[in-house]
């Protein structure tokens, strides 16, 4: 048979055999357009090689091709979920820290360190008299009253300094007031 087919070409080759090969490989597989390279290679493969010598029978040849071939591709498909499988869950961890990590932390406490930098620099600008008023009202909790006895000046001046330290601190903080919301930063 080997020899017959030989002098009938390709095309007769393809016929006797593409169709049997095809359901065979495609049952493992599992993929038509992965089926039709894996046969079409195995029967250019098995032309090549009645071309340079006989082979008889044919089709025991053919699926032996058609199996190395068929396992090949799987075992390829094996490494590439393997390193798929390895990728998604590195992924899944690392996505899954990241999570966590944002769920746990709390915006007050991200940005506390650097809104007290801010403050402590505004306060080192601000005119002595005016930062000591400050301080003393709102990190002291001394009243107008008291504050105004301790420097022999009135409740207004007292407000005016105030007034002075806040609008500063207002300017300093402008990027941060919005995330602080409804805080009840330095009892304004």
């Amino acid at each position: 048979m080997g020899v017959d087919i030989l002098l009938h070409g390709f095309n007769e080759i393809y016929t006797a055999f593409y169709k049997k090969s095809y359901l065979f490989v495609k049952s493992y597989v599992h993929d038509d357009m992965v089926a039709e390279d894996i046969v079409s290679d195995s029967l250019i493969k098995l032309w090549q090689q009645l071309k340079m010598e006989t082979i008889d029978p044919i089709a025991p040849y053919l699926f032996s091709i058609l199996k190395n071939r068929a396992l090949d591709y799987l075992k390829h498909q094996s490494v590439k979920r393997g390193v798929h499988d390895k990728i998604v869950t590195t992924l899944e961890r690392e996505l899954a820290i990241r999570t966590a990590s944002l769920e746990s932390s709390n915006p007050q406490e991200v940005f506390a360190k650097e809104i007290h930098f801010i403050i402590e620099e505004t306060l080192k600008k601000l005119q002595p008299r005016t930062r000591e008023i400050f301080i003393m009202s709102r990190f002291e909790h001394k009243s107008h009253k008291e504050i105004a006895k301790f420097y022999n000046i009135s409740n207004k001046g007292v407000e005016y300094h105030i007034g002075q330290a806040v609008r500063e601190l207002r300017v300093s903080l402008k990027d941060y007031l919005p995330l602080l919301g409804a805080l009840v930063l330095l009892k304004l």
